[in-house]
């Protein structure tokens, strides 16, 4: 089973808020039409652009010659980086041609938040207790819900 350093774990959440700024870059642009839509996606782009900033600053306060040696947590979070919701089959974000309704495109970002979770609650079982980490994992949730009232308002 192949080992990854903590340093490559920490990159891949820096990876992933990249996409999901790419994501909802591309949402609002799609659904522009609709304000409260367009307002949601460019809200949930820019905590994205934070989220990218904290886990950068956090993986300058990781040693980098620590290596998941079981290589457990390393492999789960690999796995659910290259998901359906990251990176796809083609290794790169989704296309948004199938979400043609915001509807759909609000349960699809519900979705994205949970792999998104997934993904950090793993982290955290990496790294331990981290207050970056859980300030972030804070804010997804919170997302998460404003996705919850937005798809009762469609």
């Amino acid at each position: 089973m192949e080992k990854y350093s903590i340093q490559e774990v920490v990159e891949q959440a820096v990876q992933t808020e990249r996409l999901g700024y790419d994501f909802y870059t591309r949402m609002s642009g799609k659904f522009g039409e609709d304000a409260k839509l367009k307002k949601l996606f460019e809200t949930l782009a820019a905590k994205e652009l934070q989220h990218e900033m904290k886990f950068s600053e956090l993986k300058k306060t990781v040693p980098d010659n620590i290596v998941d040696e079981t290589g457990e947590a390393s492999a789960f979070l690999r796995a659910v980086a290259e998901s359906e919701f990251f990176l796809g089959k083609n290794k790169s974000l989704v296309s948004l041609e199938h979400l043609n309704a915001g509807a759909d495109a609000v349960r699809f970002a519900i979705g994205f938040e949970r792999e998104t979770l997934l993904y950090y609650y793993g982290l955290k079982d990496v790294l331990g207790e981290d207050a970056i980490l859980n300030e972030i994992i804070n804010e997804e949730k919170s997302h998460i819900r404003w996705l919850a009232e937005m798809r009762q308002s469609l």
